[in-house]
């Protein structure tokens, strides 16, 4: 039985795999085998549909995300966690989707951005936070400022105009910069602990 989850989740996919302009209404129906009166029944457009999907991928994000943190026995562990938790969720994107809910679908945009502002943001700072306390973080860091630099370089790696997709790897990109970020925070001892677990981590 073809239910809101099961074309929300085959759309998430299509999105995801070829970005959002490029798939039709018709091409989710053809990969469901149904009808497109059949989505109408659960969503009012496309615009609906890529809505829904977003506020989907985050609650998922979000989940994946919390996990990590919460699983986390310091500031160093929780970074070796969260960049699973960034290479997993990067391997399935398609730069092409966020530019185009940018530019297509504006209240998606809103979602995303109020995502990255204030839920990304505030775990990066409770974490930089977190990693100076311990020890593993420069006392002198300035935690707002750098908080706020993380999520923008996350945002900078999608724009083509910056990193040509024809010419970088999007996951490439995207985990060199955040070893950057990682390595400009860590003191000495944090710089040794965080190593030793990278060379124990077999898929970091």
């Amino acid at each position: 039985m073809i239910v809101a989850e099961n074309i929300l989740e085959k759309a998430d996919n299509l999105f995801h795999k070829y970005g959002v302009r490029s798939i039709s209404m018709d091409d989710i129906a053809r990969e469901l085998g149904i009808s497109k009166k059949t989505i109408y029944q659960y969503f009012k457009d496309k615009d609906d549909i890529v809505y829904q999907m977003t506020q989907r991928r985050i609650e998922i994000d979000k989940n994946e995300f919390s996990k990590a943190y919460e699983s986390s026995e310091d500031a160093i562990d929780e970074l070796i966690k969260v960049s699973v938790c960034l290479r997993k969720n990067l391997n399935r994107v398609n730069p092409a989707l966020l530019f185009d809910i940018q530019k297509y679908h504006p209240r998606s945009w809103d979602l995303w951005i109020d995502y990255k502002n204030n839920y990304i943001r505030n775990y990066v700072l409770k974490s930089i936070e977190r990693g100076k306390r311990e020890g593993f973080f420069r006392s002198t860091l300035d935690a707002e400022t750098l908080a706020t630099f993380r999520i923008e370089t996350v945002q900078m790696s999608f724009d083509d105009r910056i990193f040509p997709h024809d010419k970088f790897n999007f996951t490439e990109v995207q985990m060199t910069l955040f070893d950057h970020f990682v390595h400009g925070l860590l003191t000495v001892k944090g710089h040794e602990i965080y190593q030793n677990l990278i060379k124990s981590q077999v898929n970091v």
